[in-house]
This record gives structure tokens, C-alpha cells and sequence, in this order.
């Protein structure tokens, strides 16, 4: 772990100017850096200043994302930790305390937030898929690792994007290590979160999980398709949640999508399809009924054959990989048919039991597939 200069990191920063802040969160300030010297450009997060138990508060929140960023091995999915620095003043008070900076990647292109809902060009549904892979990539990197690390935060905020327009999982203030057990225990006194991400079984410490995080990802997944905000006090309902799940058990599907970009073109309809019955089973009241990050990661097909690199196919060759990809889903239909997914009543009833997503999602949409195959197929021949 680099130890940074805290001088050379306040002339980085013009001293912690307005004019280099780039984001503001619960617990702490991110200021852009420039080490000219080293022709460098860094992300530094110093804890917000309040009054002293504000103040200690927020430290212990920097100092725990310190511990959880160090802990974790390098990942293209997750906001890379470059070091720290030791700060020893706080602003407001004029009094000398000692207080950690953490020193990241910069990343340029602001947040998934920003995206969805302030950009003035929004995402195409090709680059939406995209980056719901990379976000579930990130949280199984979280969740499959030594140690296990729930982030206990996920929202379209703490989603950022590199100057490749890569999307990584930043912000771990609130993330618990399960190997850490004094961080543990302080971390998890309370449930925390942000309103309306915030899996609302999580009312007590024994009840956190990693299907916290698998309710949180279920929410981000809605914002994406359909560019509502989680929570959106001008709308009725005000949930994301509330209004997208009855349209998803009503097969009103294409009634959630972002009407800024229009409907998904053929080649991608089956996969956004997909995406919003996973939503809905993360959403699921019922925990249990969740699929765990590493069964939608391998439903979404990027284990195997990328779903990024089929959607980026042209429209006009598209009917070769539907026909591949129906013959995958009748390989798996066999199976299906020996469990029934329930369409009425709660929607933590879509699934049950040891239904898996993979099995559910081989039966979406087939007839629908089938109908687009035969209608490309005779186009072609047509042709």
C-alpha cells in the first residue's frame, strides 16, 4: 500500500478546492488530483468535516473503505486502490486530529446516476447490457472472494465509469468483511443503505447477507431499463420496484423500457427480456427466492459466450445467433419442463424452491424467438 505526500496531495488538489471537488457522498468529499511532476491524475477522498461525532463518524466510514480496498486483489470491475495519506487537521474546528485520505483511480466519466439521468445522449440498450454484466461482475468478485465483502451500498451513484466508458463498483464505507470480524461487528451494529435500494428485509444485524446486495443489484437492474430513478417522488408509484414488478408479472414488458431510445431492436429483445425476470427475482420479498450473484452471472451468459459481444452484432446478421441461441434453449427445455414458475399473486413467488435462473430463463420468450428466427430466415431467403 503507497504511502502519498499529504502536501504534494493538497497542491494536487489546489488545497481541497470547490473547483476540483467531482463528487460528494455520505461520509466523505472526492477531489480530482493532478501530480504534474508525474503526469499523473488521481481520485482523493478525504472525510466530510462536521461536528466532532460527524466527524469521527465519517473517519471511521474512510478508514473502513481503506481496510476493505486493501484487502481485495486487483479487478478490472472494482474502482482500483492506489494508497493513502495521513491528514492532521480538521477545516472547520482549526484543531489538529489525525485523519486518513484514500487515493484511488480517477474516473472520468462520472457515474451510472449521472448517466441515466442527466446525460443529454442517454445509453444504448447494447451499452445498458453492458454494463449490467460489468456490475454483476463486480459484486461476484465481492461475494466469491477471500474475504467475502458485502457492499451493503449498491446504486447507480457508486457505479463509475473509466475513460474507456468501463463500468466499476466504487464507494465501500459501508462494505463488511467477513473476515475482519471487529470491522464486522462495528459495521453492522445497524442496517444501512440508501432509501430505495436498501433490501427492506434488512432490519436487523443478523439479517444481513449477500442477498442484500442481490436486492440492491435487482433495483439498479430496473433503473437501467427503464431510466426511472429507484426512488422518484414525481411519479406514482414512487419505487422503481412497485411500478415495474406488476408490469413484469403481467408480461407488460416492453412497457418498462426507456422510451427516450425507443424499443430494443430484435437482436437485443430477448436479452433485456431476460434481464428484467432476473430483476424481478432479486426484487423477490422472499430472500430465499433470490438467485445468488454467481447464478446470474452464469444465466447472463458470461461464463461461457459473452452476451456483450452477441448483442454487439449487426441487426442484419442477428437471425444466425437467435437460431444458436434456440438450439441452446431447447437443449435446456427439457429441464424446464419439470418445474412451474408462478405467474399470479406476490412476485416472490416467480420462483421456488431450488428452481434455477438459468432453468427459468431457458423457457422466456421461446415462441417469441421462434417467431423472429422464421421471419429472418424467410427475409434471407426471400433475398
Amino acid at each position: 500500500m503507497a504511502e502519498f505526500d499529504y502536501q504534494e496531495l493538497v497542491k494536487a488538489t489546489e488545497s481541497f478546492s470547490p473547483s476540483s471537488l467531482v463528487g460528494k457522498g455520505s461520509h466523505g468529499s472526492v477531489y480530482k488530483g493532478v501530480l504534474v511532476q508525474e503526469n499523473k491524475i488521481l481520485a482523493i477522498k478525504k472525510s466530510s468535516i462536521g461536528i466532532d461525532h460527524v466527524f469521527n463518524d465519517n473517519s471511521k466510514k474512510l478508514e473502513n473503505e481503506i481496510s476493505v480496498l486493501s484487502s481485495l486483489r486487483p479487478s478490472p470491475y472494482i474502482i482500483s486502490f492506489l494508497g493513502t495519506s495521513s491528514s492532521k487537521e480538521n477545516e472547520k474546528e482549526k484543531m489538529m486530529i489525525m485523519s486518513k485520505l484514500l487515493v484511488m483511480e480517477f474516473m472520468p466519466n462520472g457515474s451510472l446516476q449521472d448517466l441515466l439521468h442527466a446525460a443529454k445522449a442517454p445509453p444504448s440498450w447494447p451499452k445498458r447490457v453492458e454494463i449490467a454484466l460489468q456490475i454483476a461482475k463486480a459484486i461476484q468478485f465481492l461475494h466469491e472472494g477471500k474475504p467475502l465483502v458485502i457492499h451493503r451500498d449498491i446504486k447507480s451513484a457508486n457505479v463509475l465509469f473509466d475513460s474507456n466508458w468501463n463500468a466499476k463498483l466504487a464507494d465501500y464505507g459501508l462494505a463488511v468483511s467477513r473476515v475482519d470480524s471487529s470491522t464486522s461487528s462495528h459495521q453492522a451494529s445497524q442496517p444501512a443503505g440508501t432509501i430505495g435500494y436498501m433490501d427492506p428485509s434488512y432490519t436487523i444485524p443478523s439479517k444481513l447477507s449477500t442477498k442484500n446486495d442481490v436486492f440492491s443489484y435487482g433495483v439498479v437492474l430496473l433503473e437501467i431499463i427503464s431510466g426511472r430513478k429507484a426512488i422518484d417522488v414525481n411519479r406514482s408509484p414512487t419505487s422503481v420496484v412497485e411500478w415495474a414488478v406488476p408490469l413484469i408479472l403481467k408480461e407488460g414488458l416492453m412497457e418498462i423500457c426507456d422510451t427516450r431510445i425507443g424499443l430494443p431492436p430484435p437482436f437485443i429483445e430477448g436479452t433485456i427480456r431476460h434481464l428484467l425476470y432476473v430483476a424481478a427475482r432479486c426484487v423477490s420479498s422472499n430472500e430465499e427466492n433470490r438467485p445468488s450473484i454467481g447464478d446470474i452471472v452464469m444465466a447472463m451468459g458470461m461464463n461461457n459466450s459473452c452476451l456483450v459481444e452477441r448483442v454487439r452484432v449487426a441487426p442484419t446478421s442477428s437471425w444466425i445467433g437467435l437460431i444458436r441461441s434456440l438450439m441452446a434453449i431447447r437443449r435446456q427445455r427439457k429441464l424446464a419442463r419439470k418445474f412451474h414458475v408462478q405467474k399470479g399473486g406476490d412476485y416472490s413467488d416467480i420462483s421456488k424452491g431450488k428452481i434455477l435462473l438459468r432453468e427459468i430463463l431457458a423457457d422466456i420468450t421461446i415462441k417469441g424467438l421462434e417467431k423472429k428466427i422464421n421471419a429472418k430466415v424467410e427475409q434471407s431467403c426471400r433475398g
